[in-house]
């Protein structure tokens, strides 16, 4: 366990590799799963702002989604998340020209047409955070449709916390990054 500021981070993240290999999960974690991606409560109104802007990227049945019951949702247990088509597919997801599931929001960020780049919940996967206390824990979240992710940061020898730099730097800064450098590579 990793004790930085008021994280506690779990060994994983150090030991366990991860790159993204969208070319063989095709962005499965966009469609899998009971719910749609995890947000913060300060994420909620930029969800609603950037609905209009990503609708060029979307299928006429994800904006009929959004349209009607808006881009989140409160689960049973006082959590919000990300609007989904049929309880599947994030609402926000779309097909690319290889049938790769990207997401909209970070798209419409790459394209420059918002601010928002996108749930830090998407942004930080395979690390999911939780509350505990004042402390936040940050665990790494194995999900078998990330074998491929797995292989390819062992074969590229990528460790989750590095893989995830821009993420955590987006979360925490890049102060808290830096030492959390310095913790793991001493």
């Amino acid at each position: 366990m990793i004790s930085l500021g008021n994280t506690l981070l779990s060994d994983d993240i150090k030991e366990e590799s991860f790159v993204c290999d969208l070319q063989k999960c095709k962005g499965a974690c966009c469609v899998e799963g009971d719910l749609g991606a995890p947000l913060l409560f300060d994420e909620l109104d930029e969800i609603e702002e950037v609905i209009p802007k990503v609708k060029k990227y979307l299928k006429p049945e994800a904006i009929e989604v959004l349209e009607r019951d808006g881009g989140y949702l409160l689960d049973d247990e006082g959590d919000f998340s990300t609007t989904t088509i049929n309880g599947r597919e994030c609402a926000f997801a779309f097909y690319d020209e290889q049938r790769i599931l990207k997401c909209s929001i970070e798209q419409a960020w790459k394209n420059g047409e918002t601010d928002f780049q996108k749930p830090i919940s998407c942004h930080l996967y395979p690390i999911r955070v939780t509350k505990a206390g004042d402390m936040e824990a940050l665990n790494y979240d194995r999900w078998k449709i990330c074998s491929p992710a797995c292989d390819l940061g062992k074969e590229l020898k990528v460790p989750v916390y590095k893989f995830l730099k821009g993420a955590l730097v987006r979360k925490y800064g890049e102060a808290w990054y830096a030492e959390l450098c310095q913790l793991i590579e001493k």
